[in-house]
């Protein structure tokens, strides 16, 4: 399987590319092939008025890579990790710019709508968060925000892995060893059981088949 790490702090070598490293190595491990990138590489300007900067033919005329990024990274990748620090209690802005231009190409009026709609969907992502607080709501808007966005994706989020640390590298002191969690979680990516009930969903009893053979009830 194919997965893609979107490490999108300013820093290159900083604490969620920490994290990024450590899910990175899950996922060799497990046998996958994994794509790093920098979000800065690639992402240069945010969103712009569509109505205003949209080229005749209906493609996004915001000049810079993020449209290789979308179509020869994200598109064609199984799995996304999506890495980031907190900041003002939120993603990056960068990570947020990625986002709100998924728009250029998801629109009906784009070129590229049939082929970013159904490439989207269906993908297993993880997210990693480093922060300096470890006040447990500190993060906790933001995770919704991802349970939503993927969600409105259709992408199955798997886990949601939290390291606290400021200075560079500081999150593999963190007491809960959130490194390993993130290996862990790499690792599992493809494995971890996502469920998401509604009134009529059809299920059994059971979270886990089949029950042990001795199991009573």
């Amino acid at each position: 399987m194919k997965v893609v790490a979107l490490s999108s702090s300013p820093r290159r070598d900083g604490n969620s590319w920490a994290l990024a490293q450590a899910a990175g190595k899950g996922v060799r491990e497990a046998g996958h092939e994994l794509d790093f990138v920098h979000l800065t590489d690639y992402v240069d300007r945010p969103l712009g008025d569509c109505r205003q900067c949209r080229l005749s033919n209906g493609s996004c005329s915001v000049d810079d890579g993020y449209e290789r990024l979308l179509l020869d990274h994200v598109l064609p990748a199984d799995a996304i990790i999506y890495a980031t620090p907190l900041h003002w209690y939120g993603m990056t802005g960068r990570l947020k710019d990625f986002f709100d231009r998924l728009f250029c190409y998801t629109s009906a009026s784009s070129p590229h709508a049939e082929v970013a709609n159904a490439g989207l969907m269906h993908k297993r992502a993880a997210v990693l968060i480093s922060c300096e607080e470890s006040y447990r709501g500190a993060t906790l808007g933001l995770e919704a925000q991802f349970q939503e966005l993927t969600r409105y994706l259709r992408q199955d989020l798997v886990g949601i892995v939290v390291g606290v640390g400021n200075s560079r590298g500081e999150v593999e002191r963190d007491p809960a060893r959130p490194l390993e969690a993130a290996a862990d979680l790499g690792r599992r990516l493809f494995d971890i059981k996502v469920t998401d009930y509604r009134l009529d969903t059809e299920r059994s009893n059971r979270v886990w088949s089949p029950a042990p053979p001795d199991e009573t009830y």
